[in-house]
């Protein structure tokens, strides 16, 4: 690898990695943000409009793809990177100044939102361009290792994101954290900024794309080239469902839910969560290296194949594994408390809540959303028509309340909640802070048993996310011509990992609700891979020796 060449790599992904360093700051922030953008609305309600901004950034992705995978195909890769990392840090930066809801009104979650928008653009044209750039300087025979280096950075954003979050909070106090320590993160990334755009100036085009416009096969139109063209068109498709849509699940399943599963189904605190992720990523990380360095030597198609595979084969006993060792008693209760919800079927509807909007009133409605946020397994059982709802745990039973029919609803809500709780634990199921639970009291608790091995599976996830990762960047540069490259790659890869990736926590734990099954949610990533590893082994070609100067 000579100097230059290194340059470009370790331009293009220092500036990656701060795109994805602040875009994953919101995330991790999203309740404190809901608090200081949201105010007007009680704690719940505000909570879910911050995370309803925070997927505003996933779902507006594949515009950014089209909108700057076209800009980058007609005047070049170099130029428009630099202006979507502009626009990312600017918006990040404003963030981080913007007043609350507090103080300037209903401004504030409106800026909010505008800025949460610039973000998921910016993103969605980002990565195409740093992608695209790296594997045309790349030499034949060494795509996959080269862009490779690209594919570390979304894990190590987020890895940055949680390290100056963990550090910010620990100078200031959760406290003062809350009030207004918070900003720090957002406003340094004007520092990380400065730093990507006097890197990425100094670069030179890529020579994939002025060896096409010496030639003069650049594409004028290239929006209506790649997907108005039917032979381009239907590689986009298999692109999409055969490689990256698969890929998308099995990276948010192994990273963001298996975060969320800890903490809102397995009760484990944040900052242990975090960590146990955290050293799970910093063992992982290096294979996005190795298996795009593999890539170059087996093919992509093996790899990605394999990954997919592996993940929809392996989930459900790695997942009940981590609830073994993460919360042994709630893992006891699952397999020896009988939990069943007796109810009219007629009066039970769709749990389905992927956004935490809906309100529930019919009593056998609220009697399993309040089992299914409480991770408690039950069974449905028919009652006489016309019957109330209850919950039976044993020898126990629990009648639930029609909220229409009452005259204070939180009282009655409280009042069952203290009731069936009460029934659980004496059935065996954990309190929130059952002494059993994980818990690491600092980074270096790595040696305990208990935090070793849910480390050591979450390391196993992450592997799975480096094989469909690591070699994803160079299959999907060599699918496409060059005139129209930036722009047909961008849309799958961000279609894949924005909308079946991102959607994938809510929509998860939205199936848990409807089933009282823990580990049902886990369907939706299993499903997807698996028909990724279908179409793509049997209609996705192999590209690993392509000519990628080809623009045919």
């Amino acid at each position: 690898m000579t100097g230059a060449e290194r340059k470009v790599i370790f331009a293009s992904s220092l500036g990656t990695v701060f795109e994805w360093y602040d875009f994953y700051l919101y995330g991790s922030l999203a309740t404190i943000i809901g608090a200081q953008f949201f105010s007007q609305f009680p704690k719940q309600t505000a909570d879910i409009f911050a995370l309803l901004a925070f997927a505003a950034g996933f779902l507006v992705r594949p515009f950014g793809a089209l909108v700057f995978g076209r800009l980058g195909d007609l005047v070049g890769r170099k130029y428009t990177f630099l202006i979507t990392i502009l626009i990312m840090g600017s918006a990040t930066f404003i963030v981080g100044l913007l007043p609350n809801y507090d103080r300037i009104g209903i401004a504030a979650p409106i800026i909010l939102i505008a800025a949460r928008l610039l973000q998921g653009l910016a993103l969605g044209g980002e990565y195409g361009g740093a992608a695209t750039y790296v594997a045309e300087h790349a030499p034949n025979g060494r795509r996959g290792f080269y862009t490779s280096w690209i594919q570390t950075t979304a894990t190590l954003g987020l890895f940055l994101s949680l390290l100056v979050i963990l550090f910010t909070r620990t100078i200031y106090g959760e406290t003062n954290f809350a009030a207004f320590g918070w900003r720090v993160p957002f406003l340094v990334s004007v520092i990380l900024l400065a730093i990507s755009l006097w890197i990425r100036l100094q670069l030179n085009e890529s020579p994939a794309f002025v060896r096409m416009k010496q030639e003069g096969s650049g594409s004028r139109r290239p929006l209506s080239d790649a997907f108005g063209n039917w032979t381009n068109a239907k590689l986009v498709l298999l692109a999409l469902f055969g490689l990256t849509m698969g890929q998308g699940v099995v990276w948010y399943a192994g990273q963001f839910y298996a975060l969320f599963f800890m903490q809102s189904i397995l009760k484990v605190d944040g900052y242990t969560a975090n960590l146990l992720i955290a050293w799970a990523l910093l063992l992982g990380t290096g294979f996005f290296i190795v298996f795009g360095w593999l890539s170059d030597k087996i093919g992509r198609k093996p790899i990605i194949m394999a990954g997919c595979l592996l993940a929809a084969v392996t989930y459900f006993p790695i997942f009940k594994q981590i609830t073994l060792n993460g919360n042994p008693a709630l893992y006891s209760a699952l397999q020896n408390v009988k939990v069943a919800v007796v109810a009219d079927p007629a009066g039970c509807g769709n749990l389905f809540n992927p956004i935490g909007t809906r309100v529930f009133s019919t009593p056998c409605d609220i009697a399993r959303d309040f089992l299914a946020k409480n991770a408690v397994k039950y069974a449905r059982v028919k009652a006489p028509a016309g019957s109330i709802a209850k919950i039976k745990i044993g020898d126990s039973e629990i009648a639930a309340y029609d909220a229409a029919k009452v005259a204070d609803a939180k009282a009655a809500s409280a009042e069952f909640g203290k009731a069936v709780s009460a029934a659980l634990q004496a059935a065996g199921y954990p309190k929130a802070n059952d002494p059993g639970i994980v818990k690491m009291a600092n980074p270096i608790d790595v040696f305990q048993p208990q935090v070793a091995k849910i480390i050591g599976l979450l390391f196993l996830l992450v592997i799975y996310v480096t094989m469909v990762y690591g070699p994803i960047a160079a299959a999907l540069v060599e699918f496409f011509p060059t005139r129209i490259r930036y722009t047909s790659m961008s849309l799958p890869y961000h279609i894949g990992n924005g909308w079946f990736g991102g959607l994938l926590p809510a929509t998860a734990f939205a199936l848990v609700a409807q089933t009282g099954d823990i580990y049902y949610g886990l369907w939706y990533p299993i499903i997807f891979a698996f028909a990724t590893f279908v179409i793509g082994s049997f209609l996705v070609p192999e590209t690993k020796n392509r000519d990628i100067y080809a623009n045919d």
